[in-house]
């Protein structure tokens, strides 16, 4: 087997232990295909430096196209203190790339390669087991889309079923992985959790990171703009909401020029911001009046986590694992596809009062109470310990 070294036993410093964590210490290597923001890559930074935290020897590999020098996720990660190691694979040198997973494992002596995304799960993890090292996977969601995308999709779902444990975000994720074969002896359910990092800016100072006015209510969308996400949807909303309201996206990808090109065929320019995509944007969330998430599918946003944290309003298409994680109680849920819906929840919350209140405050007790760091990293430790057991 490729990892000849033993299990790290836990030491005599488990007192001190944060997350008070007992039993096994694995050596593991995470391994993406990172890019530059993103709900895995926020899980990664999140668990991989909890787990060094709590005893496991981590390491995270990322595959990259090019020397990935001034990489946000990158740079963030090798400034946590976890060890990292970059792979340069141009093109499709996917021979090469698992060569290098297989280098990186030996130097590391990983007993666990836990992979995130499909590429490693498709193209790298059967080079790990062949010599001896567990397999785990953590599935964040999929997308659907395209052909090619969708073909991809069919073959990571394959590929799960010889996998040692695979994870899924949401109790619904579950199922669908259930569904396309996977055993269910080696399905688990893990939630993301949340990590404060570093506090939310104050509204004002957020506000003007973002260009945005100073006054006036300003409803906040965040992540990727492609069709899962339906930023459509949302920019429809905004013919529904009060005429002083702004729309503000955080974020970038494929549809910005058609979104761009719909909000100005419709008169918007003014009432439509494109702030990008911007690091530790839940920094920015005290910004918004609401913020609206108008996807088809999700996995567990990690913008969803952050909104609670940051005390602000949430509006929600009821989608995935989204309504593992609020109820009516800490949000707005409503149909997806409905930018009708979505503009009546959003309306109700930038009208203000105690109900909204109410919710706010639920969702941040929710928000301490069942998502919190240590619990998420035990429950991977009893995973791992599950995998390397004889």
């Amino acid at each position: 087997p490729l990892a000849t070294r033993p299990p790290l036993n836990a030491s005599s410093s488990r007192d001190a232990d944060p997350t008070n964590l007992s039993g096994l210490r694995a050596r593991v290597t995470h391994l993406l295909a990172p890019g530059a923001f993103g709900g895995l890559e926020s899980v990664v930074a999140s668990l991989a430096p909890a787990q060094v935290a709590a005893g496991h020897d981590v390491q995270v590999v990322g595959i990259f196209p090019e020397a990935p020098d001034g990489h946000p996720f990158w740079d963030s990660l090798r400034s946590s203190g976890v060890a990292t190691r970059a792979l340069v694979v141009p093109g499709r040198g996917y021979r090469a790339e698992r060569r290098g997973v297989v280098e990186a494992l030996a130097a590391h002596g990983s007993e666990i390669l836990h992979t995130h995304g499909y590429r490693p799960d498709v193209v790298d993890a059967s080079a790990a087991r062949a010599r001896g090292v567990a397999t785990v996977s953590t599935v964040h969601g999929f997308t659907g889309g395209g052909w090619r995308n969708r073909l991809y999709e069919w073959m990571q779902r394959r590929a799960f079923r010889r996998f040692d444990a695979v994870v899924a975000v949401s109790e619904r994720l579950r199922g669908e992985l259930a569904a396309s074969g996977v055993p269910l002896e080696r399905l688990h359910t893990v939630r993301n959790a949340w990590q404060p990092v570093d506090p939310p800016l104050p509204r004002d100072r957020a506000r003007a990171a973002m260009g945005l006015p100073a006054s006036g209510p300003v409803v906040g969308w965040v992540g990727r703009l492609t069709g899962e996400k339906a930023p459509d949807i949302m920019l429809s909303a905004l013919a529904h909401l009060p005429d002083g309201a702004r729309l503000a996206f955080v974020g970038d990808g494929p549809m910005r020029r058609e979104l761009e090109a719909a909000a100005a065929a419709a008169g918007w320019t003014d009432r439509v911001s494109w702030v990008g995509a911007v690091p530790g944007a839940g920094r920015l969330l005290r910004a918004f009046d609401a913020v609206a998430i108008s996807s088809w599918t999700e996995g567990t946003p990690m913008v969803l986590l952050e909104a609670m944290a940051a005390g602000v309003p949430l509006v929600s298409t009821a989608v995935g694992g989204i309504p593992d994680v609020v109820s009516d109680a800490e949000a707005v849920l409503v149909p997806a596809g409905r930018p009708e819906a979505l503009a009546e929840g959003l309306g109700r919350m930038l009208a203000g009062g105690s109900a909204v209140e109410q919710r706010v405050g639920a969702a941040r007790s929710r928000l301490e109470r069942e998502f919190a760091l240590g619990p998420w990293v035990e429950r991977y430790r009893v995973i791992y310990e599950g995998c390397l057991r004889p």
